[in-house]
């Protein structure tokens, strides 16, 4: 457990109210990890969304590396090399993992650390017996979700331009 007054000093939890982020707080666990900690990669099932509290954590796709000799026997058989492309960078006070909301909780990018971080991370089977009581709660977060998913949508299409040039 985190506490309240940790979680409700950034913008992403305001409009919770205290009980809200009571809820919110007994379901998060502080971490604090290392550059280049990985914490999913695409496709990963995840089971909780973290907020940042300290430092940087990129948000990655695996691309086929073109540095790297391909042969069409890899290619066919799905054995092709990839490479990280960093598409966001999340800092302080923003959050990542939002499919840990959204069924079938799988995630559409990697993320990992691009400095030292201190990272919250909140639990989702204990959250979501919350949202069945409390549908205004469910509201609010799935919202703030969605614009979390808006902003990686955007990122995403500026670096496709960027790698096609």
């Amino acid at each position: 457990m985190v506490s309240p007054e940790l979680i409700r000093r950034y913008p992403f939890f305001g409009g919770l109210s205290y009980e809200e982020l009571e809820l919110i707080a007994h379901a998060g666990q502080e971490q604090t990890v290392a550059t280049d900690h990985r914490f999913f990669s695409e496709g990963d099932e995840l089971a909780a969304f973290y907020l940042v509290v300290e430092g940087a954590v990129a948000i990655v796709m695996a691309v086929p590396d073109r540095d790297t000799a391909q042969t069409v026997a890899g290619q066919l058989m799905g054995e092709i090399a990839t490479c990280d492309v960093t598409v966001s960078t999340v800092g302080t006070g923003e959050v990542f993992g939002w499919a840990a909301l959204v069924p079938p909780n799988a995630a559409t990018a990697g993320a990992k650390a691009v400095t030292p971080c201190r990272v919250v991370a909140f639990d989702m089977a204990a959250l979501r017996p919350a949202f069945e009581g409390n549908w205004h709660f469910a509201y609010l977060l799935t919202q703030k979700m969605a614009q979390v998913i808006s902003d990686r949508l955007r990122d995403i299409r500026i670096e496709t331009l960027v790698l096609q040039r």
